[in-house]
């Protein structure tokens, strides 16, 4: 099914692509749009998780260099019947994690180190079970292909603006550009077509996601403690995240800034514990 998702996704975004390109640039316009989001599904699909764990500057851990987090991911993934992911950690303050991967043969698991210090081994069992649940849910290619889209279109509105501002619309007698009510547009549409990408992919899949990693660590309360703590931390810490991969990781990295509480790819946190505790009942 998320398979299908992430086709229906790649085809609406490349629909788009040359819309806007034929809005821009005319017939030369919609020509460079179809290479150009021919070439960034291709990259989306089998490199976004590489570009992202770069992003971030993730670096493999074994278990010799990480005992108890391997551990816990081996145990888990174990329980759960899945092939062990690869496991990474990320230099940061706020503390986090997300999965990504194209399937859960070639996922990867990625931690801030600070998460580690601040949670319990429980917590951190609820946090790998929740990201485990991702993968078993073949979540993680549809993220990771929003996360890449969502930051090509950013890009494309901040083509547009700069475009816009030195006047480089419309070259040539047979193309429809050089209107600067296009270029506007573009700036309007195009951030929040981004948007509303990483909600359409994020919020339901955070509570299947929360129902599944309870599941395996076999405690609802231990994947609910830590979102409190989780959600606590992030909105005192900041963290150098972008908006188009915000809704990868478990909590939202931006929700300390008050922008970014308007457009969350995450539901809201007090109603994914109120669920985890029910659970539990």
């Amino acid at each position: 099914m998320n398979t299908l998702k992430t086709f229906m996704l790649l085809t609406i975004m490349t629909l788009f692509f040359v819309w806007i390109g034929g809005f821009l640039g005319g017939r030369t316009g919609m020509t460079f749009a179809i290479i150009f989001a021919a070439g960034m599904n291709f990259f989306a699909y089998w490199f976004s998780d590489k570009v992202i764990l770069k992003m971030y500057k993730a670096h493999e851990v074994t278990e010799a260099e990480a005992p108890e987090l391997y551990s816990i991911v081996r145990r888990l993934t174990q329980k759960a019947g899945m092939p062990m992911p690869k496991v990474y950690i990320i230099d940061a303050d706020q503390p986090n994690a997300f999965a990504t991967g194209r399937n859960p043969k070639h996922a990867a698991v990625a931690v801030t180190n600070s998460i580690m210090r601040l949670l319990s081994r429980e917590e951190l069992e609820g946090v790998i079970g929740h990201e485990l649940a991702h993968i078993k849910h073949r979540d993680i290619l549809v993220s990771s292909v929003a996360a890449t889209i969502a930051g090509a279109i950013s890009y494309l509105a901040q083509m547009a603006q700069w475009a816009f501002i030195f006047g480089g619309f419309g070259r040539g007698n047979d193309e429809r550009g050089g209107n600067p009510f296009v270029a506007l547009i573009m700036m309007i549409v195009a951030p929040i077509a981004a948007m509303i990408v990483q909600m359409a992919i994020s919020r339901s899949r955070e509570f299947a996601a929360d129902t599944g990693g309870a599941k395996i660590t076999g405690n609802p309360r231990y994947l609910a403690s830590a979102l409190r703590k989780l959600h606590m931390a992030s909105e005192r810490i900041p963290m150098n995240a972008t908006p188009a991969t915000s809704h990868l990781f478990i909590v939202n990295p931006l929700s300390g800034k008050k922008v970014a509480k308007l457009f969350s790819t995450h539901p809201p946190v007090e109603e994914r514990i109120a669920r985890l505790e029910a659970m539990s009942l």
